[in-house]
């Protein structure tokens, strides 16, 4: 049967209800009425009161309210609203006169009594309803915080997917000048969706208006700002472009580089970044890398803080993802 552990009566309690009720009633009779009075349904008091009339003597008012009481106790939630009564009239019974002269002095000291663990069991339980509504508060703000990160999750691989499919239009372009804008474009959303984009392309110029530096973008990863290059080209990068790209990252202090080339590298331009890694750190990178990267969904500052490790430590400027690591 299911209880109420708040408020289901403990045996010290009980018996001092046993040893109590009988002494704030005079006669059998009015122990029966207090009963009613607080709650106890008749049909439990009818066998008492037939007895009463057959033979008062046979069935003691201790006995009848050990028994009622017994009931009620194992009534579980059920008798929850009797118990919660019949215990808030013994805690307000006031008017010892009702009692025996003898059993008076008796009667107040087992009232307040009860008052006293009815005051403790009420704080114990106050608390404990305290710390489960804490709980609860506690377990809503974690699920709301999963759902929140698993809805920002969602939202991110949707764009990713988005990206990655645009990425594919772009790629298919015939006109090289559009298919080289575009992608470099979209290539500063890409990681403007990583939250690694600090300033999409720009250019310097000189006094006169004139374009001295053309700057596909910039990133920043861990604190360190890495100066973007895209190139789109049908023949393998050379050593020349590279060494441009190199002339603008010496030109800024604290600055890295990272190259991406659609068609690769010749080998001497990776011997030309592997030179100067001694004094600067550039990653070269492919765009099929950042293609293999959105298909699997994987964040790009892993990606790239992978790439800028191997190149300051084992002197790898360029380390393929899916082929390196």
């Amino acid at each position: 049967m299911t209880k109420s552990v708040a408020y289901h009566w403990p045996p010290e309690l009980m018996e001092m209800l046993v040893d109590t009720i009988p002494l704030l009633c005079r006669s059998k009779v009015a122990v029966l009425d207090f009963l009613r009075g607080a709650g106890v349904e008749e049909e439990l008091l009818l066998t008492f009161r037939r007895q009463l009339q057959d033979d008062p003597s046979a069935i003691s008012k201790y006995k009848i309210v050990r028994f009622v009481l017994g009931h009620l106790n194992e009534q579980g939630d059920r008798g929850l609203g009797a118990r919660r009564f019949l215990l808030r009239r013994v805690t307000e019974f006031e008017d010892f006169s009702t009692c025996w002269p003898d059993d008076q002095l008796k009667a107040k000291g087992l009232v307040s009594e009860i008052r006293r663990v009815v005051n403790v069991k009420d704080s114990f339980t106050r608390l404990q309803q305290e710390n489960d509504l804490q709980r609860q508060h506690q377990h809503r703000q974690h699920q709301e915080a999963r759902d929140a990160k698993a809805a920002q999750a969602e939202k991110r691989r949707q764009h990713i997917r988005a990206l990655r499919d645009e990425l594919s239009s772009v790629i298919r372009m015939s006109d090289p000048q559009q298919r080289g804008t575009a992608l470099e474009a979209l290539l500063n959303r890409i990681f403007a969706a990583e939250e690694l984009s600090i300033r999409e392309a720009f250019v310097l110029r000189d006094d006169d208006g004139k374009a001295t530096e053309q700057i596909d973008g910039v990133v920043e990863l861990d604190g360190s700002p890495y100066l973007v290059e895209v190139k789109y080209w049908a023949d393998t990068l050379g050593k020349g472009p590279v060494a441009e790209h190199l002339v603008r990252v010496y030109g800024r202090a604290g600055v890295r580089g990272l190259m991406i080339s659609a068609s690769g590298f010749t080998q001497p331009a990776v011997d030309e970044c592997q030179r100067v890694l001694t004094q600067r750190v550039v990653v070269l990178g492919e765009l099929r890398e950042l293609v293999i990267l959105l298909e699997q969904e994987r964040p790009l500052a892993e990606w790239l803080r992978e790439k800028a490790r191997r190149a300051v430590i084992d002197r790898e400027p360029l380390a393929i993802y899916g082929v390196h690591f």
